[in-house]
């Protein structure tokens, strides 16, 4: 991989036009641009080309295009702040007491005071500029404060997980020598009780917990400073330190991956990274301070972080479930979010229910649904736009179960089948957007682009990278496939990571 990234392209500023063709090959041409430019040159290997995303054929995006002087994910959380700050940011239905009510909001002026003081808290601790700091919980506002307070001051964040397993987390801790933690209470124990074996810890931030709740429960035996996060934020606001900004080619964060076998792999990302591939989807995508995110797939994985960071740039209020995606729906209708990303699974849980519904119903209602389905459906396929009265009459009450307001559905992570695809469109309205990435690119590889009526494919490259594939005989992959050339898919340019931490083998 790192052979590919360091294969250089020459000046692509210089070449023209005419030497870049025009590639259909990800799909149907869906504009007269098409979805990809073929570049003038090729790898020492193989015999297929190198591919670049028709939105900027004469170079790879690094920046944002209308705030260039965006280089890190800091600079791009002061834009935020700056120019959005007396709108909604992040919202929550947990109240102190533990019981749920209606959204509550911090605005992007509150949160980037409320980042500083965190900040500023752990520079109180000692914890030094580039030190790596742990974050041990599920999506909610805290963990986004202490994910910008680590870019403010130059610390690199380290997610950890439950998924990985309690040998994984010990290992993350101790293979990343993780100086600060963020945990919350159901956290707290399982770190405890291998901190002796741990010296790199200096302090453990609890989130979620009053003082009182501390002293008495803390074994004093493990050495290790244990602070609720209001506590540190006093401590922070009081003791105010100036911000250590990091510089782009700085790391911005360790996310380990499962991988296949083996032990946890440490995928390091530079702030460059990050903002390059989020960058690039700004060609095609445009969100406002008016729209409404719900965040609740994991903030440990970098699809859920790079669109974070996307939010943050458009100035878009996050509201956040309540922990537990079995109450989701009930979430999704009291937000009521305008922008809604996920996995397939749930996708699939959706069309089953609806379709299942449909068909137990039997009667008027069945052939109703049924014709309202097959008029809409051809006229998505036909480019026009179909009749008000189907919607009023069968899908606005089906929109309803994602709050009734949603104009962007977004699904990666694996595959989604066409055939629910083509569902969502029909059924939810608005923009059904289907991605394909990596944590080793930070995130987005590919992505469909807004109004692409064709379904079954994942877009085009990110304006940020460079595809290619290579052939792989042992597997019968080959790029002189038909209908469809197959191989390993090659991956170049701003996005690609820096390396597996301590591990130049893997790298």
């Amino acid at each position: 991989m790192r052979a590919i990234h360091d294969h250089l392209t020459g000046d692509s500023s210089s070449r023209t036009t005419a030497q870049l063709v025009r590639s259909p090959t990800a799909g149907e041409f869906f504009s007269e641009q098409g979805y990809s430019v073929v570049l003038p040159e090729k790898l020492q290997t193989g015999k297929w080309n190198v591919f670049r995303s028709a939105r900027s054929p004469l170079k790879l995006v690094s920046r944002f295009p209308n705030h260039p002087e965006i280089g890190t994910l800091h600079d791009n959380f002061v834009h935020a702040v700056d120019t959005f700050q007396d709108h909604k940011y992040l919202g929550t239905r947990i109240r102190d007491d533990g019981t749920i009510g209606e959204y509550k909001w911090m605005t992007y002026g509150e949160a980037g005071t409320t980042r500083t003081s965190i900040g500023s808290g752990l520079m109180y601790h000692g914890i030094k500029k580039g030190a790596h700091v742990g974050l041990y919980f599920i999506n909610r506002p805290e963990w986004l404060i202490v994910d910008h307070a680590c870019s403010a001051y130059s610390y690199v964040s380290v997610p950890l997980y439950d998924t990985l397993g309690p040998d994984a987390v010990k290992y993350i801790v101790s293979h990343a020598a993780l100086q600060a933690i963020f945990c919350v209470p159901e956290t707290l124990n399982s770190l405890l009780s291998f901190m002796s074996k741990t010296p790199s810890v200096r302090v453990i931030v609890v989130v979620g917990w009053m003082d009182d709740q501390i002293s008495s429960l803390i074994p004093s035996s493990t050495g290790v400073q244990v602070v609720t996060y209001s506590k540190l934020l006093t401590q922070g606001r009081n003791n105010l330190h100036h911000f250590c900004p990091p510089k782009p080619e700085d790391v911005a964060t360790i996310c380990y991956t499962s991988g296949t076998t083996g032990t946890p792999k440490g995928v390091v990302l530079s702030h460059k990274n990050v903002i390059a591939n989020v960058a690039a989807s700004t060609l095609t995508t445009k969100f406002y301070p008016t729209d409404v995110y719900i965040s609740y797939l994991p903030l440990a994985h970098m699809y859920e972080r790079a669109s974070q960071v996307i939010m943050a740039y458009f100035g878009v209020a996050v509201g956040f479930y309540q922990g537990d995606t079995l109450k989701l729906m009930d979430d999704l209708a009291a937000l009521r979010p305008t922008i809604f990303c996920s996995v397939p699974r749930l996708y699939n849980r959706i069309y089953a229910g609806i379709t299942n519904t449909v068909k137990n119903s039997g009667g008027l209602t069945k052939r109703l649904f049924n014709a309202a389905y097959k008029a809409k459906k051809q006229a998505l396929q036909n480019g026009k736009n179909t009749s008000p009265m189907w919607d009023r009459l069968v899908f606005n009450k089906i929109r309803e179960k994602l709050g009734g307001r949603v104009r962007y559905i977004v699904s990666g992570a694996s595959p989604l089948s066409p055939d629910v695809m083509e569902f969502m469109k029909i059924c939810f309205g608005g923009e059904v957007l289907e991605g394909y990435g990596m944590t080793e690119t930070s995130s987005a590889i590919s992505v469909m682009e807004v109004g692409d009526k064709e379904v079954g494919h994942v877009g085009s490259a990110n304006p940020a990278c460079e595809l290619k594939l290579e052939d792989v005989p042992q597997m019968n992959y080959t790029s002189q496939d038909r209908p469809y050339p197959r191989g390993e898919i090659c991956v170049r340019g701003p996005t690609i990571f820096q390396g597996y931490y301590k591990d130049e083998t893997q790298t």
